[in-house]
């Protein structure tokens, strides 16, 4: 069916878009699956850390689920941060079914909502025990998307316009 794998600064609302995403579809007799990567990282990834190598390999195996879901006749949305361009790329040789969208928000604007005390936290001095030394977009790569399907910015949209947005693109794919 389709692989939508989001990608996006941490609050940026992929979870959130994802899964009204998903609310609306289902009421229109689809059949969606949410691969969240905050809730995926504890379970199928807890072993893995948060170097380059370990997060590839965290979209990797969510990847892998994901696909399966889609290939199965399902809407799959993988909710990731997803930072690097090259392993979103490698999803998308899983086939024209894998489809790219930037969840953007600038960064000034994550910082204030900062609703996970993430950005906070990544701010704080180098020897402070709470101290986050791998926030993506931080202090940490996020690599932004070189052509992705969709852009949606969650700064300047409101977040029912914004899960709008990605229920028309989806509806449009599954056209095609």
């Amino acid at each position: 069916m389709l692989f939508i794998q989001l990608t996006g600064l941490s609050g940026s609302g992929k979870s959130t878009i994802a899964n009204g995403v998903k609310n609306i579809l289902e009421k229109k007799g689809f059949s969606v699956e949410v691969i969240d990567g905050d809730v995926y990282r504890k379970k199928l990834c807890a072993d893995l850390g948060f170097s380059k190598e370990d997060r590839n390999e965290n979209i990797r195996r969510l990847g892998s689920v994901s696909n399966q879901f889609a290939v199965n006749g399902v809407i799959s949305i993988l909710a990731a941060i997803n930072p690097y361009e090259e392993i979103r790329k490698e999803l998308s040789l899983y086939g024209p079914h894998v489809k790219t969208v930037w969840i953007h928000c600038d960064i000034d604007i994550l910082i204030k909502r900062d609703t996970k005390q993430l950005y906070k936290k990544a701010f704080l001095p180098d020897d402070h025990p709470e101290k986050i030394k791998t926030l993506s977009g931080v202090n940490d790569p996020y690599e932004t998307p070189v052509n992705p399907d969709l852009v949606i910015d969650t700064g300047i949209e409101s977040e029912e316009d914004s899960i709008s947005m990605l229920v028309e693109f989806i509806i449009e794919e599954i056209k095609d």
